[in-house]
């Protein structure tokens, strides 16, 4: 008997604030080969002020409310993002530490969450990827384990002028993640 396929929403965070970045790109592709079933939100995260606890505790910026709204409604949820100096962008940690505050009214525990990321150097976003795993872990977040999506060299996988990542190596391992995350996602659920 062939199992029915529901919508999932799945909100997706870009660490990069550039129009054009190979993490952009990336992004792009995933969505380009994901599921039929899934549809997309992107929250922006370039306009949430730095976490203040004093501005929570008098109001919280409406930035966060959208962010806190969209990840509570998601099914589950995509960082792609890249790698600054060894580490996670500054970006993409403030919306999570935004998103896990308070803890007990955090959308993120028990949340599926993937992890993406693109670089030029050859090890891709690794170190990045190790600072969100061990940031989400502490959150109580369902980080997927495998297949990690990391993508080194990116800049001879991509013309400049195109808006995703055509490569045939690099796409099938794309397509090979997202279904990895379906499934995470649906195993989760059930």
């Amino acid at each position: 008997m062939k199992r029915e396929v529901l919508l999932m929403e799945i909100v997706l965070l870009c660490g990069s604030l550039r129009k054009q970045s190979y993490n952009r790109k990336l992004l792009n592709t995933i969505k380009e080969h994901a599921p039929s079933h899934w549809t997309f939100t992107e929250i922006a995260i370039d306009r949430i002020p730095f976490y203040n606890a004093d501005v929570e505790e008098r109001r919280v910026p409406d930035e966060v409310t959208v962010l806190k709204e969209g990840l509570t409604r998601a099914d589950g949820v995509i960082i792609v993002s890249p790698e600054y100096n060894n580490g996670m962008p500054a970006v993409v940690k403030n919306a999570l530490d935004w998103a896990a505050s308070p803890p007990q009214e955090s959308p993120l525990p028990k949340k599926p969450i993937a992890l993406a990321g693109a670089s030029p150097q050859g090890a891709g976003t690794v170190q990045a990827q190790t600072q969100l795993r061990q940031t989400l872990i502490a959150i109580d977040a369902y980080v997927m384990s495998g297949p990690k999506l990391l993508v080194g060299q990116v800049h001879t996988r991509v013309e400049v002028e195109d808006e995703q990542i055509t490569e045939e190596g690099t796409v099938k391992r794309i397509k090979k993640y997202v279904k990895a995350f379906d499934e995470w996602i649906t195993t989760l659920s059930e």
